[in-house]
Protein backbone atom coordinates (compact mmCIF):
# COMPACT_ATOMS: atom_id res chain seq x y z
CA UNK A 1 0.00 0.00 0.00
CA UNK A 2 2.92 2.25 0.85
CA UNK A 3 4.64 1.56 -2.81
CA UNK A 4 1.46 2.48 -4.47
CA UNK A 5 0.75 5.40 -2.43
CA UNK A 6 4.64 6.38 -3.43
CA UNK A 7 4.39 5.79 -7.15
CA UNK A 8 0.75 7.72 -7.35
CA UNK A 9 2.87 10.72 -6.02
CA UNK A 10 5.55 10.49 -8.50
CA UNK A 11 3.06 10.28 -11.03
CA UNK A 12 1.12 13.32 -9.96
CA UNK A 13 4.36 15.46 -8.84
CA UNK A 14 5.06 17.97 -11.83
CA UNK A 15 7.93 17.70 -14.10
CA UNK A 16 10.78 19.53 -14.66
CA UNK A 17 9.85 22.00 -17.68
CA UNK A 18 11.80 21.18 -20.72
CA UNK A 19 14.91 22.78 -21.95
CA UNK A 20 14.71 24.73 -24.72
CA UNK A 21 17.56 24.06 -27.83
CA UNK A 22 18.82 27.41 -27.59
CA UNK A 23 19.33 27.57 -23.83
CA UNK A 24 21.19 23.79 -24.48
CA UNK A 25 23.27 25.48 -26.89
CA UNK A 26 24.09 29.02 -25.03
CA UNK A 27 24.63 26.84 -22.22
CA UNK A 28 27.31 24.84 -23.64
CA UNK A 29 28.95 27.44 -25.14
CA UNK A 30 29.05 29.38 -21.84
CA UNK A 31 31.05 26.48 -20.39
CA UNK A 32 33.37 26.88 -23.07
CA UNK A 33 35.76 29.28 -21.28
CA UNK A 34 38.30 29.93 -24.52
CA UNK A 35 35.37 31.19 -26.36
CA UNK A 36 33.68 33.22 -24.11
CA UNK A 37 36.78 34.98 -23.33
CA UNK A 38 37.66 35.52 -27.04
CA UNK A 39 34.01 36.77 -27.78
CA UNK A 40 34.25 39.31 -24.68
CA UNK A 41 38.17 40.62 -25.87
CA UNK A 42 36.94 40.73 -29.71
CA UNK A 43 33.73 43.29 -28.72
CA UNK A 44 35.92 45.02 -26.46
CA UNK A 45 38.87 45.81 -28.92
CA UNK A 46 35.90 46.79 -31.09
CA UNK A 47 34.26 49.33 -28.29
CA UNK A 48 37.49 50.56 -27.70
CA UNK A 49 38.89 51.33 -31.66
CA UNK A 50 35.25 52.85 -31.49
CA UNK A 51 35.33 55.29 -28.73
CA UNK A 52 39.12 55.99 -29.35
CA UNK A 53 38.60 57.93 -32.48
CA UNK A 54 34.92 57.85 -33.06
CA UNK A 55 32.56 56.95 -35.71
CA UNK A 56 31.34 58.97 -38.65
CA UNK A 57 30.61 62.23 -36.84
CA UNK A 58 30.95 61.32 -33.41
CA UNK A 59 34.35 62.66 -32.18
CA UNK A 60 36.33 60.02 -29.77
CA UNK A 61 38.56 60.65 -27.04
CA UNK A 62 41.88 60.36 -28.60
CA UNK A 63 43.40 63.82 -29.39
CA UNK A 64 44.03 62.89 -32.93
CA UNK A 65 42.58 62.01 -36.20
CA UNK A 66 43.78 59.40 -38.34
CA UNK A 67 43.76 61.98 -41.25
CA UNK A 68 45.78 64.85 -39.91
CA UNK A 69 49.35 65.58 -40.02
CA UNK A 70 51.30 66.17 -37.15
CA UNK A 71 54.69 67.40 -36.13
CA UNK A 72 57.09 64.36 -36.31
CA UNK A 73 59.10 63.32 -32.95
CA UNK A 74 62.19 61.48 -32.69
CA UNK A 75 61.60 60.59 -35.96
CA UNK A 76 58.27 58.69 -35.44
CA UNK A 77 59.38 56.55 -32.91
CA UNK A 78 56.63 55.77 -29.79
CA UNK A 79 56.88 58.46 -27.22
CA UNK A 80 54.07 59.62 -24.59
CA UNK A 81 52.00 61.51 -26.71
CA UNK A 82 52.16 58.95 -30.03
CA UNK A 83 52.64 55.68 -27.75
CA UNK A 84 52.07 53.80 -31.17
CA UNK A 85 54.59 55.89 -33.02
CA UNK A 86 53.92 58.13 -36.26
CA UNK A 87 54.32 57.21 -39.95
CA UNK A 88 56.40 58.43 -42.02
CA UNK A 89 54.59 61.62 -42.81
CA UNK A 90 53.46 62.49 -39.66
CA UNK A 91 50.16 61.04 -38.87
CA UNK A 92 49.27 59.42 -35.40
CA UNK A 93 50.02 55.87 -35.49
CA UNK A 94 47.39 55.04 -32.87
CA UNK A 95 44.41 56.62 -34.29
CA UNK A 96 45.57 54.96 -38.07
CA UNK A 97 45.38 51.35 -35.86
CA UNK A 98 42.11 51.82 -34.30
CA UNK A 99 40.63 52.83 -37.85
CA UNK A 100 42.17 49.89 -39.66
CA UNK A 101 40.60 47.80 -36.95
CA UNK A 102 37.21 49.34 -37.65
CA UNK A 103 37.37 48.63 -40.98
CA UNK A 104 39.04 45.46 -40.87
CA UNK A 105 36.50 44.34 -38.80
CA UNK A 106 33.37 46.10 -40.80
CA UNK A 107 34.85 43.80 -43.27
CA UNK A 108 34.34 40.97 -41.43
CA UNK A 109 31.08 41.26 -40.46
CA UNK A 110 29.47 42.52 -43.96
CA UNK A 111 31.82 39.90 -46.15
CA UNK A 112 30.38 36.93 -43.62
CA UNK A 113 26.59 38.04 -43.44
CA UNK A 114 26.39 38.26 -47.60
CA UNK A 115 28.55 35.01 -48.11
CA UNK A 116 26.09 33.48 -45.40
CA UNK A 117 23.03 34.34 -47.20
CA UNK A 118 24.03 33.99 -50.60
CA UNK A 119 25.50 30.58 -49.44
CA UNK A 120 22.17 29.02 -47.35
CA UNK A 121 20.09 30.18 -49.94
CA UNK A 122 21.76 27.94 -53.00
CA UNK A 123 22.56 25.37 -50.73
CA UNK A 124 19.30 24.51 -49.20
CA UNK A 125 17.38 24.95 -52.83
CA UNK A 126 19.96 22.53 -54.29
CA UNK A 127 19.50 20.74 -51.41
CA UNK A 128 15.86 20.40 -50.87
CA UNK A 129 15.09 20.29 -54.79
CA UNK A 130 17.36 17.82 -56.12
CA UNK A 131 17.75 16.49 -59.44
CA UNK A 132 18.21 19.20 -62.41
CA UNK A 133 18.14 22.10 -59.88
CA UNK A 134 20.55 20.94 -57.42
CA UNK A 135 22.83 19.97 -60.40
CA UNK A 136 22.70 22.99 -61.91
CA UNK A 137 23.61 25.02 -58.55
CA UNK A 138 26.13 22.79 -57.31
CA UNK A 139 28.39 23.24 -61.30
CA UNK A 140 28.42 26.80 -60.81
CA UNK A 141 29.78 26.48 -57.53
CA UNK A 142 31.63 24.71 -58.51
CA UNK A 143 33.24 27.57 -61.34
CA UNK A 144 33.67 29.57 -58.40
CA UNK A 145 35.79 27.11 -56.51
CA UNK A 146 38.00 26.83 -58.79
CA UNK A 147 38.92 30.30 -59.30
CA UNK A 148 41.22 31.07 -56.22
CA UNK A 149 40.15 33.39 -53.52
CA UNK A 150 42.93 36.27 -54.58
CA UNK A 151 42.74 36.70 -57.83
CA UNK A 152 38.80 37.12 -57.46
CA UNK A 153 39.84 39.75 -54.20
CA UNK A 154 41.80 41.16 -56.57
CA UNK A 155 39.79 42.04 -59.23
CA UNK A 156 36.44 43.30 -57.33
CA UNK A 157 38.73 45.10 -55.01
CA UNK A 158 40.58 47.11 -58.06
CA UNK A 159 36.78 47.94 -59.16
CA UNK A 160 35.42 48.61 -56.01
CA UNK A 161 38.30 49.37 -53.63
CA UNK A 162 38.26 52.73 -53.75
CA UNK A 163 34.80 53.11 -52.46
CA UNK A 164 34.90 51.80 -49.32
CA UNK A 165 35.33 48.83 -47.04
CA UNK A 166 31.83 48.66 -46.76
CA UNK A 167 31.19 48.32 -50.87
CA UNK A 168 34.57 46.16 -50.69
CA UNK A 169 33.10 43.61 -48.48
CA UNK A 170 29.89 43.48 -50.09
CA UNK A 171 31.32 42.49 -53.12
CA UNK A 172 33.50 40.13 -52.03
CA UNK A 173 30.29 38.56 -50.02
CA UNK A 174 29.24 37.49 -53.38
CA UNK A 175 32.44 35.59 -54.40
CA UNK A 176 32.36 33.62 -50.20
CA UNK A 177 29.57 31.47 -50.06
CA UNK A 178 30.58 28.41 -51.83
CA UNK A 179 32.07 26.84 -48.68
CA UNK A 180 28.70 27.33 -46.68
CA UNK A 181 26.38 26.12 -49.43
CA UNK A 182 27.99 23.05 -50.08
CA UNK A 183 27.82 22.39 -45.95
CA UNK A 184 23.83 23.53 -46.32
CA UNK A 185 23.07 21.26 -49.36
CA UNK A 186 24.62 18.35 -46.94
CA UNK A 187 22.55 19.19 -44.06
CA UNK A 188 19.31 19.80 -46.49
CA UNK A 189 19.87 16.23 -47.98
CA UNK A 190 19.64 14.57 -44.85
CA UNK A 191 17.01 16.66 -43.19
CA UNK A 192 14.73 16.45 -46.31
CA UNK A 193 13.99 12.83 -45.30
CA UNK A 194 13.11 13.46 -42.04
CA UNK A 195 9.63 12.59 -40.53
CA UNK A 196 9.01 16.34 -39.62
CA UNK A 197 9.44 16.70 -43.18
CA UNK A 198 6.73 14.87 -44.41
CA UNK A 199 4.69 15.39 -41.98
CA UNK A 200 4.79 19.26 -43.12
CA UNK A 201 3.93 18.13 -46.59
CA UNK A 202 0.96 16.04 -45.37
CA UNK A 203 -0.24 19.53 -43.47
CA UNK A 204 -0.12 21.50 -46.68
CA UNK A 205 3.02 23.75 -46.28
CA UNK A 206 4.35 25.47 -49.29
CA UNK A 207 8.29 24.82 -50.35
CA UNK A 208 9.21 27.68 -49.09
CA UNK A 209 7.97 27.48 -45.61
CA UNK A 210 9.29 23.84 -45.46
CA UNK A 211 12.58 25.19 -46.38
CA UNK A 212 12.75 28.25 -43.90
CA UNK A 213 10.10 27.51 -41.31
CA UNK A 214 11.56 23.65 -40.74
CA UNK A 215 14.92 22.63 -42.01
CA UNK A 216 16.58 25.48 -41.74
CA UNK A 217 16.19 26.23 -37.93
CA UNK A 218 17.35 22.47 -37.67
CA UNK A 219 20.58 23.63 -39.71
CA UNK A 220 21.67 26.91 -38.03
CA UNK A 221 24.33 25.10 -36.32
CA UNK A 222 26.33 24.77 -39.34
CA UNK A 223 25.53 27.83 -40.91
CA UNK A 224 26.40 29.95 -37.70
CA UNK A 225 30.18 27.67 -37.27
CA UNK A 226 30.49 28.15 -40.72
CA UNK A 227 29.95 31.94 -40.79
CA UNK A 228 32.02 32.50 -37.89
CA UNK A 229 35.35 30.66 -39.98
CA UNK A 230 34.75 32.64 -43.44
CA UNK A 231 34.78 36.13 -41.06
CA UNK A 232 38.10 34.70 -39.71
CA UNK A 233 39.19 34.43 -42.98
CA UNK A 234 37.44 37.67 -44.53
CA UNK A 235 40.40 39.48 -42.19
CA UNK A 236 43.12 37.92 -44.17
CA UNK A 237 41.62 38.17 -47.34
CA UNK A 238 41.36 42.15 -47.07
CA UNK A 239 45.03 42.25 -45.65
CA UNK A 240 46.16 40.25 -47.97
CA UNK A 241 44.20 42.47 -50.84
CA UNK A 242 45.20 45.51 -49.32
CA UNK A 243 48.75 44.53 -49.08
CA UNK A 244 48.86 43.82 -52.82
CA UNK A 245 47.06 47.24 -53.63
CA UNK A 246 43.67 46.28 -54.47
CA UNK A 247 42.04 46.28 -50.52
CA UNK A 248 40.92 49.53 -49.55
CA UNK A 249 42.55 52.69 -50.92
CA UNK A 250 43.98 56.00 -49.15
CA UNK A 251 43.32 58.13 -47.40
CA UNK A 252 40.92 55.28 -45.43
CA UNK A 253 43.22 52.98 -44.20
CA UNK A 254 43.06 48.71 -42.99
CA UNK A 255 45.64 46.79 -40.78
CA UNK A 256 46.87 45.09 -44.71
CA UNK A 257 47.37 48.56 -46.10
CA UNK A 258 49.48 49.73 -42.88
CA UNK A 259 51.95 47.20 -43.14
CA UNK A 260 51.59 47.16 -47.17
CA UNK A 261 52.55 51.29 -46.78
CA UNK A 262 55.47 51.30 -44.20
CA UNK A 263 56.56 47.86 -45.57
CA UNK A 264 60.33 49.86 -46.46
CA UNK A 265 60.52 51.17 -42.95
CA UNK A 266 60.71 47.46 -41.60
CA UNK A 267 64.25 47.74 -40.58
CA UNK A 268 64.37 51.45 -39.60
CA UNK A 269 61.11 51.58 -37.39
CA UNK A 270 59.73 47.89 -36.95
CA UNK A 271 56.88 48.86 -34.84
CA UNK A 272 55.14 50.40 -38.02
CA UNK A 273 54.99 46.63 -38.32
CA UNK A 274 54.11 45.74 -34.95
CA UNK A 275 50.81 47.22 -33.80
CA UNK A 276 48.77 46.20 -37.50
CA UNK A 277 50.23 42.66 -37.10
CA UNK A 278 49.27 41.50 -34.02
CA UNK A 279 45.81 43.16 -34.19
CA UNK A 280 45.39 40.94 -37.78
CA UNK A 281 46.91 37.75 -35.77
CA UNK A 282 44.55 38.83 -32.73
CA UNK A 283 41.21 39.06 -34.65
CA UNK A 284 41.80 36.28 -37.01
CA UNK A 285 42.65 34.03 -33.65
CA UNK A 286 39.74 35.50 -31.68
CA UNK A 287 36.74 34.75 -34.18
CA UNK A 288 38.23 31.50 -34.64
CA UNK A 289 38.07 30.47 -31.23
CA UNK A 290 34.70 31.93 -30.49
CA UNK A 291 33.97 29.60 -34.26
CA UNK A 292 35.00 26.49 -32.16
CA UNK A 293 33.00 27.23 -29.13
CA UNK A 294 30.24 27.74 -31.22
CA UNK A 295 30.63 24.15 -32.93
CA UNK A 296 30.87 22.67 -30.00
CA UNK A 297 27.45 24.06 -28.74
CA UNK A 298 25.80 23.51 -31.52
CA UNK A 299 27.52 19.36 -31.83
CA UNK A 300 28.86 18.51 -28.43
CA UNK A 301 29.75 15.17 -30.32
CA UNK A 302 33.02 17.61 -31.65
CA UNK A 303 34.21 18.49 -27.72
CA UNK A 304 37.44 17.16 -26.90
CA UNK A 305 37.48 14.18 -24.77
CA UNK A 306 39.23 14.74 -21.20
CA UNK A 307 40.93 11.36 -19.85
CA UNK A 308 41.63 13.29 -16.81
CA UNK A 309 38.47 13.91 -15.92
CA UNK A 310 37.10 10.41 -16.78
CA UNK A 311 39.59 9.33 -14.58
CA UNK A 312 38.68 11.48 -11.79
CA UNK A 313 35.39 10.12 -11.97
CA UNK A 314 36.75 6.49 -12.15
CA UNK A 315 36.00 4.57 -8.52
CA UNK A 316 40.15 3.51 -7.27
CA UNK A 317 40.56 -0.17 -7.21
CA UNK A 318 38.85 -2.05 -4.69
CA UNK A 319 36.90 1.15 -3.08
CA UNK A 320 33.54 -0.13 -4.43
CA UNK A 321 30.72 2.51 -3.27
CA UNK A 322 28.21 -0.50 -3.17
CA UNK A 323 26.72 1.43 -6.42
CA UNK A 324 25.81 -0.28 -9.74
CA UNK A 325 28.95 1.01 -11.65
CA UNK A 326 28.78 3.32 -14.56
CA UNK A 327 28.69 1.41 -17.83
CA UNK A 328 30.88 3.43 -20.39
CA UNK A 329 28.26 5.50 -21.95
CA UNK A 330 27.52 6.90 -18.62
CA UNK A 331 30.62 8.03 -17.99
CA UNK A 332 30.95 9.74 -21.25
CA UNK A 333 27.95 11.59 -20.71
CA UNK A 334 29.20 12.30 -17.35
CA UNK A 335 32.50 14.21 -19.54
CA UNK A 336 30.36 16.11 -22.13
Amino acid sequence: MADDTRIADELEAPSSPPVSQGKLVWKRFLSNRLAVASAILFILILIFSISAIGLGPIPGWWRFNYKELNPQYQQGAPTWLHPFGQDRIGKDYFALTMRGIQNSILVMVVLGLIASVVGVVVGAVAGYFRGVVDAILMRITDVFIVIPALVIGSVVGHIFGGLGAFFLALMLGFFSWMGIARLVRGEFLSLREREFVEAARVAGASDTRIIFKHILPNAIGVVIVASTLIMASAILLETALSYLGYGIQPPDVSLGLLISSNQSAFQTRPWLFWWPGAFIVTLALLVNFVGDGLRDAFDPRHRRFNLRKMREQEPEEGEGDGRTPKTGAALAEDVL
